[in-house]
């Protein structure tokens, strides 16, 4: 018969066997017991020379390990709890949040904005390139409409992108403001301009690349800014 081993219960390294004659008297030493939390059942601790010490076959039962021998070892294997037989899922960092775009109301009112900056500019070159006699009230109209969808614009940014492509199209705004500012200063000292006078302007090919790059904008719905608007 395989002699009983008692371990103390205060460090499950130190391994103690007790011969049977002993176990009778330390049978007479007042005992306690051992309840380990999630398992039912509990075993009996026996208190000697001051030390508690538990029967390793008993805890063995009580925690549903195994025990095995190999010569002068004796191996105790715990059963894996749910949490150690299946690790937590890794935390995966939340990723930063992706670039909301454009909003469509955003978009409506800049597409409109450019629209009627375009029918603007469209004027002056038709009056430069035909010569035809002119003053301000021709552009007092698309002025008036642009700054006004400029101005819903405004209202409808929500989004960062809104917000950025909208300096962006106040910009465009203003360099049209400014070009026809120019022409009438022309106009009103009698200077010639020649029909190809908007094609070596600086001012109107900073406009025409604004715009594109404004369009592209809108139909990739990201916010790029490659410089053309400033």
């Amino acid at each position: 018969m395989r002699m009983r081993l008692l371990i103390p219960w205060l460090g499950l390294a130190g391994f103690l066997a007790v011969p049977l004659p002993a176990w009778p008297q330390a049978a007479k030493h007042n005992a306690t017991t051992l309840v380990v939390t999630g398992h039912p059942g509990q075993a009996a601790v026996l208190q000697i020379g001051g030390k508690s010490y538990i029967d390793l076959e008993s805890l063995a039962r009580l925690t549903n390990a195994s025990l095995s021998f190999a010569g002068n070892q004796i191996k105790l294997t715990l059963p894996k709890s749910a949490s150690a037989a299946t690790p937590p899922a890794a935390t995966t960092p939340a990723s930063p949040a992706g670039n909301p775009g454009f909003s469509k109301a955003f978009v409506r009112a800049g597409i409109e904005t450019m629209s009627g900056i375009r029918e603007w500019r469209s004027v002056i070159a038709n009056i430069i390139q035909h010569s035809y006699p002119f003053d301000e009230t021709w552009f007092t109209a698309y002025s008036a409409a642009a700054a006004k969808n400029l101005n819903l614009a405004s209202l409808a940014a929500t989004t960062d992108s809104d917000r950025s492509a909208f300096q962006l199209l106040s910009n465009e705004y203003n360099n049209m403001q400014s070009l026809t500012s120019t022409v009438l200063q022309n106009r009103n000292v009698m200077h010639y301009m020649p029909p190809g006078y908007l094609e070596d302007n600086p001012l109107n090919q900073k406009i025409v690349n604004c715009a594109q790059s404004l369009q592209a904008m809108a139909a990739s719905n990201q916010f790029v800014d490659d410089g053309s608007c400033h």
